[in-house]
């Protein structure tokens, strides 16, 4: 046993006890952060915050693709469309020319990031017009939509089986799932859908904060899947370039979709996490370049030059709206104001140069939490300097947070921050307390707040039974008597509920305060439970202790009480008396015939001692 002894005096062996304590503690802590969905989405959301300030900060040193442009419809195109055809949107006879235009430039691929949804029946050559051209070219690609619209509203639209995708999916992961699946389609006109096979849908989803960061490639609708727009027209542009064709999808065991050589990685909700550019191109010019259809459109009716000859040579035209009035506007990680289309120019743009996001498994989070709080914790269970220990700890955070931006720039992977540096700061903490908690030699201290009631400051229940137990057996051995008071506080909980439970709470502490005065130093003032307080006199018979029941009874009375709000109440109590051995020979005993008494004296009115 000696030699026990001596080994947990050991230094050594404490501070590895340390190091153990905080591992269990911060796996813990852990696990209940990931097992429970409002903290898990607590976290999740400021975590995807980091994402957004990571990404605005790699965005600068990154390079959109030159063979990529928007032809935007801006807010000089749309006031200039409304003053020359007097309305919107314009005749579908221009977009058949602008196609045609761009086709002589020799245009790589083109996209409508519109949607020619209703037959307009002025104009019915026009929708066939518009048909025809698309038809005509084998890389031009236009839109449909999918939503959840009632079915009294819309009835769902059959369509045609070459827009279905066929996929081989060796992942777990669920493409039919809460984020990809719709019960209805809003479709375009029939000469449109009925003519070609380059129609993808164009549903964009955000995180719950309202800001896209990803991309679903495809949606599921009627148990089949349709592939995204972007990912249509990019596998298009992959064929002319790199003679890429493929026919049909496949999903890796590892849930990347594959394009060649390509991978691109699938997350848990069956999207694709976009490697952003910076801020709109609108009017920086710091990403995609945006060539307003105002120029076009002159450059095809007055023959004027406003853009370069095979300026749209090779290139992906997504043909799309970035008018504020147009409202096709989203909040992105690099931006706020940020058109829909050039959420797909990013996609194909990620396409192209391999670089979608990779976010790592909530298990590799947790592993690097535990590698980086092991650490931190060892510094602290070792060092006997706090300077020198948090400087550790904080440069640790600084380097973590450094090398998960780089992490992100270099390899396109995404790690973890929140619940890595809150891990760290909760190791840090936990072991100082506990290191010097252990450290302690204050013996009495450490017994007073195991014996101290925290709101009163009296004695707890569980030092008042000790304490009865103890005189019970001095009076037996000594032949003395001891006597105990049992208090209440009269109508506590009609106060509670008049006053609230604040002001409950400082009425027990004054009152508290008037016990303690009013006894002797060697006699026991202990909070029993609730409102109830007791008192252990040592050494007193019954004539003494009804007398100094009757003291306390008039002084807490007497004494004016001060609420939280400032204000004075005065409140009653009332008291039962028992004395060692007339009225008990056990603690329960005794117990129940002060209680007893008590009960009495509330019977009779309150504000007094209850006698038997």
């Amino acid at each position: 046993m000696q030699k026990i002894r001596e080994y947990l005096k050991n230094k050594t062996f404490l501070k590895y006890l340390l190091y153990s304590i905080y591992i269990v503690i911060t796996t813990g802590v852990l696990f209940s952060l990931l097992s429970n969905p409002s903290i898990r989405g607590f976290f999740t959301s400021i975590e995807n915050k980091t994402f957004d300030a990571r990404q605005s900060i790699l965005s600068p040193y990154k390079k959109v693709s030159k063979n990529i442009a928007i032809l935007a419809v801006d807010d000089e195109s749309y006031e200039y469309f409304l003053d020359k055809y007097g309305e919107w949107p314009i005749s579908r006879n221009i977009y058949a020319d602008m196609i045609t235009y761009l086709e002589n430039q020799g245009v790589g691929a083109a996209a409508f990031d519109l949607m020619f949804v209703k037959s307009l029946k002025s104009s019915s050559n026009d929708d066939k017009k518009l048909a025809d051209t698309i038809a005509k070219y084998d890389n031009v690609f236009t839109a449909i939509n999918f939503d959840n619209q009632s079915f009294d509203l819309r009835k769902p639209a059959d369509l045609p089986q070459y827009l279905k995708a066929h996929i081989k999916n060796d992942s777990d992961i669920n493409l039919k799932n809460e984020y990809t699946y719709f019960k209805n389609c809003r479709t375009i006109i029939p000469q449109i859908m009925n003519s070609t096979p380059n129609i993808g849908h164009i549903n964009l989803m955000r995180d719950e904060d309202g800001i896209a960061r990803d991309l679903h490639p495809f949606v599921s609708y009627k148990d089949d899947f349709y592939p995204h727009l972007a990912l249509k027209v990019v596998m298009k542009y992959l064929e002319q370039n790199e003679g890429l064709k493929i026919k049909d999808f496949k999903i890796d065991k590892s849930g990347n979709l594959l394009l060649g050589e390509r991978k691109i990685p699938l997350n848990g909700k069956g999207s694709v996490i976009l490697n952003w550019y910076g801020p709109s191109g609108i009017n920086t010019n710091t990403t995609f370049e945006y060539v307003p259809m105002w120029k076009v459109e002159k450059s095809i009716y007055e023959g004027k030059k406003l853009i370069p000859d095979n300026y749209f040579k090779n290139k992906i035209v997504y043909i799309g709206t970035s008018a504020t009035s147009l409202f096709d506007l989203k909040n992105v990680p690099t931006d706020k104001i940020f058109p829909g289309v050039e959420i797909h120019t990013t996609f194909i743009n990620n396409v192209l140069d391999n670089n979608f996001i990779k976010r790592v498994s909530p298990a590799a989070d947790i592993i690097l939490s535990l590698l980086l709080s092991l650490f931190v914790g060892l510094i602290v269970v070792r060092s006997e300097s706090t300077i020198l220990s948090s400087l550790v700890a904080i440069l640790t955070v600084v380097i973590y947070l450094i090398a998960a931006t780089v992490l992100m720039y270099y390899f396109n992977i995404w790690v973890g921050i929140i619940i890595q540096v809150a891990s760290v700061i909760f190791v840090f903490i936990a072991c100082y307390l506990a290191k010097y908690i252990m450290k302690s030699r204050d013996l009495e201290y450490t017994y007073a707040l195991a014996t101290t009631d925290g709101l009163t400051e009296l004695y707890n229940h569980r030092y008042f039974q000790e304490q009865m137990l103890q005189n019970i057996e001095t009076g037996k051995r000594y032949e003395k008597p001891f006597s105990l008071i049992m208090i209440d506080i009269d109508f506590f909980k009609k106060f509670n509920d008049t006053y609230g439970h604040q002001s409950g709470d400082a009425v027990l502490r004054q009152v508290a305060q008037i016990l303690k005065k009013n006894v002797r130093s060697s006699d026991i003032v202990c909070r029993y439970g609730g409102e109830e307080m007791s008192i252990i006199l040592t050494n007193t018979n019954n004539n003494d202790a009804m007398t100094t029941a009757e003291k306390i009874c008039k002084a807490v009375s007497a004494h004016p009480l001060k609420l939280v709000n400032g204000n004075d109440v005065n409140v009653t109590i009332s008291l039962g008396v028992a004395t060692y051995p007339q009225n008990g020979q056990t603690p329960q005993e005794m117990i129940k015939y002060a209680d007893d008494c008590l009960y009495i004296a509330k019977e009779n009115g309150r504000n007094q001692v209850g006698k038997k």
